[in-house]
């Protein structure tokens, strides 16, 4: 293909890494992205090329906000990690005793930490649902904080890979007030991260591009109850992102609308907890015990070993760099944000076109191994 133009500016050492991304576009099938680093607050990788919209030959712009799917969790993770350190909740807090229902069915000892770390078991519904069942999030909440789970409580781990969006929402709403969405227009406007599309944003975002036939229900080949329940109930099509039912929604684990310099800018400011109290979002206390394991082993969702903290998954198979400490959150197809809290770096990327590995995207690897090798010149 064409050459693609890449804007945007690069550190003295990065040069590498605006080299992998250039070769995404011209070796591995990248249409619209963009890659962001921050280093102890300041951005020394900003970058970003290729189209937003094909259809439209419209370019990907620095502000061209896409649909991040999973990358959202991480984002909500932080938000409730501000509500932590705020004193308005504690990890170990049960959540029963916020909300009373919720201990039906043995749940009244979980706490909000087994919560955000998928040990609960309500991977989703038990009953079919359509979409329609996303689209009411207090309801989703109130029907999910009733159920039966799928395991006892803390025995296991496997991925609540849309429930937990609404059930962190409905204990955001009783702990603080306002929902996570009211919480991310007010606080993290400056980040320009949203939850769902807002109307007057819907000019720069960048629609998905998806293979043909992908679905949520391709990502286990043999489905048992808590999968059926997490990954195909209903089956996710890709393209659903450009529905503007779902960019109205607001689904904390999935429907987040974001740039990657706003995702790498807020996980530099959570960060800031170890070195730069003046702009931490958060204390160095909170911090920890926020980003502190607190499930490992294999995740009986997504059949893979996980490192599960509150909110985030911790840095397993290298998919964050080398550093174990690494944090962050991938989304379904692509893109990324996480944090290496050793090294001060923040790092984002977002993308249109989702590509079919659940693990090992190959321009993630490339973008990440092309980020560590800059570290090794230094």
């Amino acid at each position: 293909m064409a050459a693609i133009t890449i804007n945007g500016t690069c550190a003295p050492g990065f040069e590498p890494v605006a080299q992998a991304f250039a070769a995404n576009f011209t070796e591995r099938g990248e249409v619209g992205a963009a890659f962001c680093v921050f280093a102890q607050g300041e951005a020394v990788v900003d970058i970003w090329g290729g189209l937003a919209d094909p259809n439209e030959a419209r370019a990907w712009k620095h502000d061209t906000l896409v649909n991040v799917w999973s990358t959202t969790k991480g984002l909500t993770g932080i938000a409730l990690a501000m509500l932590v350190d705020r004193g308005r909740a504690a990890y170990d807090d049960k959540i029963a005793d916020i909300w009373p229902e919720f201990a039906a069915h043995g749940k009244a000892e979980v706490t909000i930490a087994q919560l955000l770390s998928h040990q609960v078991g309500l991977t989703g519904f038990r009953d079919p649902v359509s979409m329609e069942a996303f689209y009411d999030p207090e309801e989703a909440a109130d029907r999910l904080a009733q159920a039966e789970p799928f395991w006892a409580p803390g025995t296991q781990a496997g991925y609540h890979a849309i429930s937990i969006g609404f059930l962190a929402d409905g204990l955001f709403r009783r702990i603080e007030g306002r929902s996570v969405r009211q919480f991310f227009t007010e606080e993290f406007a400056a980040y320009d991260i949203h939850l769902g599309l807002p109307d007057a944003q819907w000019h720069r975002h960048a629609p998905v591009i998806a293979p043909p036939a992908m679905s949520s229900e391709a990502l286990a080949m043999e489905l048992n109850s808590a999968q059926i329940a997490a990954l195909a109930n209903p089956p996710l099509d890709p393209l659903i992102a450009n529905d503007p039912a779902w960019q109205q929604a607001q689904i904390p684990s999935a429907n987040g609308f974001a740039t990657a310099r706003g995702i790498a800018r807020l996980y530099d400011s959570f960060i800031a907890a170890r070195s730069d109290p003046e702009r931490t979002l958060v204390s160095a206390r909170t911090f920890e015990a926020a980003t502190a394991v607190r499930f490992e082993g294999t995740d009986s969702v997504l059949g893979e070993p996980a490192r599960w903290a509150c909110g985030f998954l911790r840095n397993s198979n290298g998919a964050y760099g080398p550093d174990e400490s690494a944090f962050g959150h991938s989304g379904w197809g692509g893109s990324f944000g996480f944090a290496d809290p050793e090294r001060g770096w923040a790092v984002a990327y977002t993308m249109n076109r989702m590509g079919s590995d659940l693990i090992g995207d190959p321009r993630n690897l490339a973008l990440v191994d092309a980020l560590y090798k800059t570290a090794v010149r230094k």
